[in-house]
């Protein structure tokens, strides 16, 4: 089942799905960390040991899907980093490709937020992403 839903997902403009069981309980085709961010600021205190689809998963994803408490992630795309905080956290993952690190699309740079997010734990990154959105960066 769970696979059919990725498969969906990945046809889909959304960026993000939580699942509670079956049910879908959240879904967003904002960009980057602001559905996840939505999501716990919203949703999550409703929901125990969510499946998260996301079409990124790199370590920023990961401590944030770690605050959602997240059982399992699927994804096409995954950074080392995020593999081992999931490990970390005991979350099972499903990612089509793990790469060393999330790179800015034009490949120059690590992605800005995979890069803030290295060496945070979960609570610390998610508060900093907090003030991030609150001071409207």
């Amino acid at each position: 089942m769970t696979q059919e839903l990725f498969k969906d997902f990945m046809s889909s403009l959304e960026t993000l799905r939580v699942y509670a069981g079956d049910r879908l309980v959240f879904t967003s085709a904002k960009d980057r960390l602001l559905p996840i961010m939505e999501y716990l600021g919203t949703a999550a205190h409703g929901y125990k040991s969510v499946v998260i689809m996301d079409k990124i998963m790199g370590n920023a994803a990961a401590l944030l899907a770690v605050m959602a408490d997240c059982r399992e992630v699927y994804s096409p795309l995954g950074s080392e980093p995020a593999v081992r905080t999931l490990e970390a956290h005991r979350i099972k993952y499903n990612l089509s490709k793990i790469v060393p690190r999330i790179m800015k699309p034009d490949g120059s740079d690590m992605c800005p937020m995979e890069k803030l997010s290295i060496g945070k734990t979960p609570q610390e990154f998610h508060a900093i992403m907090k003030e991030k959105i609150k001071a409207g960066k």
